[in-house]
C-alpha cells in the first residue's frame, strides 16, 4: 500500500457515515430514466462544493453533468455516476414487501442499485482529490453524471459530443451479483451491442379510410366505421414481432429482445381512432451483425403494421452502442487494488436484517444468509474461464451496458463489486424481487459495497496518476484493439438528439400534490381497499 492509498482509504473511512447518508438520499429519490432532476442537481451541488468545475445539462441532456478538477499538468482520468431507477420496483428499505411511504408499488425503485454506483464513484473521486491535495499528485479528474442507463441513453451522447476526448483512462464500476462476475474485473468477454428504438404510429388522416361516410344513418355516429388507428398498428406490430422472433436469429449467442409500450395519445375509449401509439424495442446481441438482423425485421414489421392500420410510422433511436473493448492492463491494475481492499463483509446488523427477510418469507433463517460469493474475490482470469463455460466458442461478448461506448474513446476497465444478495436454501425456488431491492436501501447491507468501491476506484486512479507505466501499457493495448481495421465508428451521428422529449415515466405535481404518474391504488396492488369494492 502506498502513501497515496493510505490517504484515500483514510478519507473513505472518515466519511463512511456521510457516504451512507448520501446513498440513502439518492436511493429515496428513485427517479427513472431521463427524469432524474433531483438526483442530478444533488450531485452537481456536491461536486461544486468540493471545488469541481461542473457543467450541468451536459451534452444537451438536462439530467446529465460533466465535472472537472485539476491539480496541475498530468494525466486525465475519469469515472462516472449513474442514478436512474426502474419503474415498477418501488420498495421500502424494510424487511417485508411494501412501497416507500405514499407511493404506488408501480413507482420506480433502485434495483441494481445505481444509487450505490453513483455514491461509490463519488466517494472515490473525492477521496482521490483529497489524496492529490495532500501529497501534491498532479493531474486532472473528470466525473460524469450519466442518466438513463436503463435505456443506455447518455454515455453514447457524451462520447459523440467530445466529452471523452483526451482522457487517458476510464474506470467503469457497477454493483453486481451475476456469477461469476462478482468482486472482479472483466477480462476478455465484455458487454456486447445494444440497440433501442421507438416506433410511433400516427393516424393523422383517418378521414381517408375507405369506409363510406354514409355507412351510418347519422353522420359521425358512434356506430360508424372508423380507421383502425394507432392502437391497432401497435398491437399488430407487437404480435408480428412475437411471431417472427424465432426467425430473427439462430438460438445461440445469448441475444434478447424486449419491448415496452409507452403511454401516448388519448386515454379514453371513444369512437375515434387512436391518433398516437408508441412501442419501444430494445435488443442485446453479442455483435453488430446480429443486432442488424433484428433491426431489419422490426423495421419491416413496423412498416406493415402501419399500412394495415392506416397509419404512418416514425422510427427514432434511443440508443445504439458498439461492443465493448477489453483492456487487460487496466483490469489487472484495478483488480490488484480490489485485492488490497478486500470484498464487502456483512456485520451482525446486516445478518439480522437478512434473517428477518428469510423469516418473513417463511424460511428458516440461515446462520450465514448472504450469498457466499458476495464476500469473496474471484480473479479476472478465473471469472473469465467460468463465464466462457456457458458460451459458444465464437461468441466474443455477453449481455450489455453502455459503458462500452466509453471503451472506444479511452482505455476502460469494468469493475464489479458485489451488491448484497441472499443465499438460496436448498429446494427454494428463489427470492422475490423486493428482497434484493430492499437490501439495496438498508445501510448495513449496502454500505460495504459503497466503501469497497470507493477505495478500489480511488486506489486505481491514484496509481494511474503516479505511475506512468500503467497508462503506457493501457494505451498500447487500447491502440492495438481499436486501431486500423479493428476500429468501429459510432453507430449514431454526432448530432444525435437523445429522446428526452418522449413520454418517459416520471413523478408529477398536480393539485393532488407530487406523486408517481400512476397513483397508488389498493385494488391494483393487492391491498385491502377502503370502503365497498
Amino acid at each position: 500500500m502506498t502513501h497515496h492509498h493510505e490517504l484515500a482509504d483514510a478519507w473513505v473511512h472518515a466519511h463512511r457515515e456521510m457516504l451512507s447518508g448520501w446513498h440513502r438520499t439518492i436511493w429515496e429519490f428513485a427517479e427513472p430514466a431521463w427524469r432524474e432532476y433531483r438526483s442530478a442537481a444533488w450531485f452537481v451541488e456536491q461536486l461544486g462544493a468540493a471545488g469541481f468545475r461542473v457543467e450541468a445539462g451536459s451534452g444537451g441532456m438536462p439530467t446529465a453533468f460533466a465535472a472537472e478538477w485539476s491539480n496541475g499538468p498530468g494525466p486525465a482520468v475519469a469515472t462516472y455516476a449513474e442514478y436512474d431507477a426502474v419503474p415498477g420496483n418501488c420498495q421500502a428499505a424494510a424487511t417485508r414487501r411494501g412501497p416507500r411511504e405514499g407511493l404506488s408499488e408501480f413507482a420506480p425503485g433502485h434495483t441494481d442499485p445505481h444509487s450505490a454506483l453513483g455514491i461509490g464513484a463519488l466517494g472515490a473521486i473525492l477521496a482521490t482529490q483529497h489524496a492529490m491535495q495532500q501529497s501534491g499528485v498532479r493531474g486532472t479528474l473528470k466525473f460524469f453524471g450519466e442518466p438513463a442507463e436503463k435505456v443506455q441513453g447518455s454515455k453514447l451522447v457524451h462520447g459523440l459530443r467530445g466529452y471523452c476526448d483526451g482522457l487517458d483512462a476510464i474506470i467503469s464500476y457497477h454493483p453486481f451479483y451475476m456469477l461469476p462476475l462478482c468482486n472482479t474485473t472483466r477480462w476478455d468477454t465484455h458487454c456486447g451491442a445494444y440497440a433501442s428504438r421507438i416506433y410511433s404510429f400516427i393516424c393523422d388522416q383517418p378521414e381517408t379510410w375507405p369506409a363510406a361516410a354514409s355507412d351510418s344513418p347519422i353522420a359521425a355516429a358512434h356506430s360508424a366505421a372508423r380507421a383502425p388507428g394507432a392502437n391497432v398498428a401497435l398491437m399488430t406490430m407487437f404480435m408480428l414481432s412475437k411471431a417472427t422472433a424465432e426467425s430473427m436469429l439462430a438460438h445461440s449467442g445469448g441475444w434478447s429482445l424486449n419491448e415496452a409500450i409507452l403511454t401516448a395519445g388519448q386515454a379514453t375509449a371513444d369512437n375515434l381512432p387512436a391518433s398516437l401509439a408508441q412501442i419501444n424495442y430494445a435488443w442485446r446481441t453479442p455483435d453488430l451483425t446480429m443486432a442488424g438482423a433484428i433491426l431489419d425485421t422490426l423495421d419491416r414489421n413496423a412498416d406493415h403494421a402501419a399500412a394495415v392500420a392506416h397509419c404512418r410510422v416514425v422510427k427514432r433511436w434511443v440508443s445504439r452502442t458498439r461492443p465493448g473493448v477489453a483492456n487487460k492492463p487496466l483490469a489487472e491494475l484495478t483488480y490488484r487494488n480490489l485485492e488490497r481492499v478486500g470484498a464487502p463483509k456483512y456485520g451482525a446488523e446486516a445478518i439480522a436484517l437478512a434473517q428477518a427477510m428469510q423469516r418473513e418469507l417463511g424460511l428458516e433463517p440461515m446462520a450465514k444468509p448472504f450469498l457466499p460469493a458476495c464476500e469473496q474475490l474471484i480473479e479476472p482470469r478465473a471469472a473469465e474461464a467460468k463465464l466462457r463455460e456457458h458460451m459458444p466458442a465464437w461468441q466474443s461478448h455477453w449481455t450489455s451496458d453502455d459503458y462500452v461506448e466509453m471503451s472506444w474513446y479511452a482505455p476502460t476497465v469494468r469493475l464489479y463489486i458485489a451488491r448484497p444478495m441472499l443465499a438460496v436454501p436448498a429446494g427454494y425456488g428463489g427470492y422475490p424481487a423486493w428482497v434484493s431491492n430492499a437490501l439495496g436501501g438498508l445501510a448495513p447491507c449496502i454500505d460495504p459495497t459503497v466503501a469497497v468501491a470507493a477505495r478500489t476506484i480511488a486506489g486505481t486512479l491514484l496509481d494511474l496518476l503516479t505511475e506512468p507505466r500503467h497508462l503506457a501499457a493501457a494505451r498500447e493495448e487500447f491502440s492495438e484493439r481499436t486501431g486500423g481495421e479493428r476500429f468501429v465508428a459510432p453507430l449514431l451521428p454526432k448530432d444525435f438528439a437523445p429522446p428526452i422529449d418522449y413520454r418517459w415515466p416520471e413523478y408529477v405535481t398536480t393539485a393532488r400534490g407530487t406523486q408517481w404518474w400512476i397513483p397508488a391504488s389498493a385494488e391494483l396492488e393487492g391491498r385491502p381497499a377502503d370502503g365497498p369494492r
